[in-house]
């Protein structure tokens, strides 16, 4: 049975993927358990705390194959955390005196946290992998398009020509700033957890720090100066980076989503049969990877909030604060990893229709390009007159519904300034695209 969308056999791969579930399952988050443990042991054999033996033998048993999941369920439930039972149940499957070494000078919010880290740095790699991607596809339409004349919108009205090309660089922009905050978060974010029970590795006496040393080493991870039980800025930070990385990305979708609409008909998601149909209109073709994008980046940015919450920790270990944490972090790589799914699908095989583009450019008759029109006038009289005298113009266009090349020449002080010739040139959308090109080039250095 499914309770939501992540582990739904219905929606479960709209909303994420198999491989970031795999992660932050059960299975994925025990195992990272069981690895913490097995290191632990390596590292203080490996400084003479431990018998070297004992090491070995725990390091063996250290898989999922000597855990009873339901006994471990039921004790879970009970204890209120799941380290206590998988230390018992591993324990008692190795061989000798060698179970009575096993979580030697740890607690259990030491394995929770490292195995917590040892997931977002898989996880990590997942995102950074379809962002690459994502970015590629990017690049290849900020090119492909850089002089391709469309119009350009604010306020959801048409405002001047921009380019295709430009607009596929604006997408980009924010997403390169990702993958670089990615790469900046790492050596914050993938720093293991080693305290003991208040944080002091007081039951290890003066050997703590070593063991300490060695256990990260063990893993491949950062070592914290001191202990971070209730210092939780750098988890709280990877699930803020997953609501700045998911709004990246919506606000691509969103663009994306209107730009399909019937009434502009600019762009459109990769066709395969059937997808976006509608059960009762056959002419639909709906936006159903955006719809999926801004799905995950509100779930996103609803933990982003969570996770805010649960920095405030009481005394040397928490509370509640610290079980939001169990929620909102692996909901929120998981929701990424839908979105940058659905986001790779779609720029993969976007649709990009450049004479509807084109038709859109054309609608006002000139309008659109007022602006160069009365920058063309300026150095005439001023900018004020000149914008008065253009403004006109538009406004009767609007109403007359005549081409605002008519207006501007039937207009006898504009027309003693400036030739027809002169107006037609100021008045096609191709000569108004300002630095756009040369922004596209620059943004992809």
């Amino acid at each position: 049975m499914s309770s939501s969308v992540f582990d739904s056999g219905l929606f479960r791969d709209m909303f994420g993927t198999a491989e970031m579930r795999a992660i932050f399952s059960d299975a994925g988050y025990l195992s990272r358990c069981l690895e913490v443990e097995a290191a632990l042991a390596r590292a203080q054999a490996g400084i003479g705390m431990i018998p070297a033996a004992a090491a070995r033998e725990i390091s063996a048993r250290a898989t999922p194959a000597c855990l009873d999941l339901a006994e471990l369920k039921r004790e879970t439930e009970i204890v209120g955390y799941p380290i206590l039972p998988l230390v018992k149940q591993l324990a008692a499957a190795c061989a000798g005196d060698a179970g009575g070494y096993v979580h030697w000078g740890a607690t259990t919010q030491d394995i929770m946290d490292t195995a917590v880290v040892l997931q977002l740095r898989a996880a990590f790699e997942l995102i950074e992998a379809d962002l690459n991607d994502i970015l590629a596809s990017l690049e290849t339409l900020a090119r492909r398009y850089r002089d391709t004349p469309m119009a350009g919108r604010t306020h959801l009205q048409q405002a001047l020509p921009v380019t295709f090309g430009y607009k596929a660089a604006v997408w980009r922009a924010p997403l390169a700033r990702q993958r670089e905050r990615l790469a900046q978060l790492r050596p914050r974010v993938l720093v293991g957890q080693f305290g003991g029970a208040a944080g002091t590795l007081a039951s290890l006496g003066d050997a703590g720090l070593a063991v300490r040393a060695a256990l990260m080493r063990e893993l491949g991870l950062g070592e914290a100066a001191i202990t971070w039980h209730v210092a939780r800025d750098t988890l709280a930070e990877s699930v803020l980076f997953t609501g700045l990385l998911t709004g990246s990305l919506a606000k691509i979708a969103s663009d994306v989503m209107m730009m399909m609409s019937t009434e502009f008909g600019e762009v459109f998601e990769p066709f395969e049969h059937g997808r976006g149909a509608s059960s009762t209109m056959p002419q639909k073709r709906n936006p159903i990877s955006s719809e999926l994008i801004l799905a995950c980046a509100k779930l996103a940015r609803q933990h982003c909030a969570l996770m805010l919450d649960a920095m405030v920790q009481d005394f040397e270990r928490a509370t509640g604060p610290w079980h939001a944490e169990w929620i909102a972090l692996p909901e929120s790589f998981i929701a990424t990893a839908g979105a940058l799914r659905q986001a790779k699908l779609m720029l993969a095989g976007l649709g990009v229709d450049t004479k509807r583009m084109q038709r859109n450019l054309d609608l006002t008759s000139g309008l659109i390009v007022a602006e160069a029109v009365m920058m063309g006038l300026a150095p005439k009289f001023g900018r004020q007159v000149a914008h008065d005298l253009v403004y006109d113009a538009c406004r009767a266009a609007v109403e007359s519904g005549r081409p605002l090349l008519e207006l501007l020449c039937a207009n006898a002080e504009i027309s003693a300034q400036l030739q027809r010739s002169e107006l037609e040139r100021l008045l096609d959308p191709r000569n108004y695209l300002g630095s756009a090109a040369q922004m596209v080039e620059l943004s992809l250095r």
